[in-house]
């Protein structure tokens, strides 16, 4: 069906895309709000449902379009839908916020999660620039360095939870939304919709973008790093920019960084783990910014006595983020 569409126009590409990721962002908050809801009848704090449900639910359109990716053998999708998603939330996301209002931090993202996130970009660039030590014979992600990147991973969230509880007064209100509650059917009816939103989407998005790489004579990477990456980045732009407006940048900064560490823990490590992911042409600097994007922001909010990354903190990001755009296109 998908493929009879993408046979008539390249347009029909760009519409089903744009499709895709209405239906997989609408998935993912479907699936959120039924999840929530039944956690909420088996008594569950909102605090653990939004470490775990809320958390994961953000990720899903990253995770859905390369699960789906990396059945489809578009390994190169897989890869640069991750690392143009945590390029596009740091440059321009985190950029664009700080223009809207200063981006306050946290002592745990300065001292815990943001330093992670660094860890995250240095792991991917690591496996990418260096042979492998566990016998594989090109460079790339294998399914060792997947099984690695979850264990980093589960850490994560180990020391979430601990955080957590240790520090619950930490835990801002705005930081585990209003959830809806639903009737038990209700809840199950919105988790089946939610999961038949996501891996629809998620087909769209991948064919699609197949089809409009082989159209326009670009490699996957370059798709995956920009259209692709931008739509799935898209949730975390909206909530990001509006938090900025009602001076809520705390929450930004949270988000973003958030999205990172379960973008390359959890979502690179599983796809790896299913499939190993080699590396293709420009990967070493793709993977170099999502690790200098982390650097940067630590600076940021290390280097001034409010914490913050200031306005001209977020114009260097999105200057950044231009010319690294700029060199990617005409390296073409």
């Amino acid at each position: 069906m998908i493929e009879s569409l993408l046979a008539y126009s390249w347009w029909i590409s760009i519409v089903l895309i744009i499709v895709g990721f209405i239906a997989l962002v609408k998935g993912a908050d479907w699936l959120v709000d039924g999840a929530s809801s039944i956690a909420k009848h088996f008594g569950i704090s909102d605090l653990v449902i939004g470490l775990t449900v809320v958390a994961f639910g953000t990720s899903m359109p990253e995770f859905v379009v390369n699960m789906v990716s990396v059945m489809e053998e578009s390994t190169d999708l897989a890869i640069t839908n991750i690392l143009g998603s945590n390029i596009i939330n740091t440059f321009v996301i985190l950029g664009l916020t700080a223009l809207v209002y200063p981006v306050v931090s946290q002592k745990r993202s300065r001292d815990f999660d943001i330093p992670l996130s660094i860890i995250a970009g240095i792991l991917v660039f690591a496996a990418v620039a260096i042979n492998s030590p566990f016998g594989e014979d090109s460079r790339g992600i294998s399914r060792m360095g997947g099984i690695i990147l979850l264990l980093f991973f589960c850490y994560f969230l180990y020391n979430t939870f601990r955080h957590a509880k240790d520090h619950p007064n930490e835990m801002q209100g705005d930081e585990v939304p209003n959830m809806k509650q639903l009737s038990t059917g209700k809840a199950v009816l919105f988790i089946i919709s939610g999961l038949a939103g996501l891996v629809i989407g998620g087909e769209l998005i991948v064919k699609s973008a197949v089809d409009l790489a082989t159209r326009m004579g670009v490699s996957e990477a370059i798709i995956g790093l920009t259209i692709v990456a931008l739509g799935t980045s898209l949730p975390e732009l909206a909530t990001s920019v509006i938090a900025a407006t009602k001076h809520n940048s705390d929450i930004a900064l949270g988000n973003v960084v958030g999205s990172n560490i379960f973008n390359v823990f959890f979502v690179l490590g599983m796809s790896a783990v299913i499939r190993p992911l080699p590396a293709y042409e420009g990967i070493e600097l793709d993977t170099w910014m999502a690790a200098v994007g982390s650097i940067l922001v630590w600076l940021f909010v290390k280097t001034n006595r409010e914490r913050e990354i200031k306005r001209w903190g977020g114009g260097i990001l999105l200057l950044v983020y231009a010319l690294y755009l700029g060199y990617r296109l005409v390296s073409l």
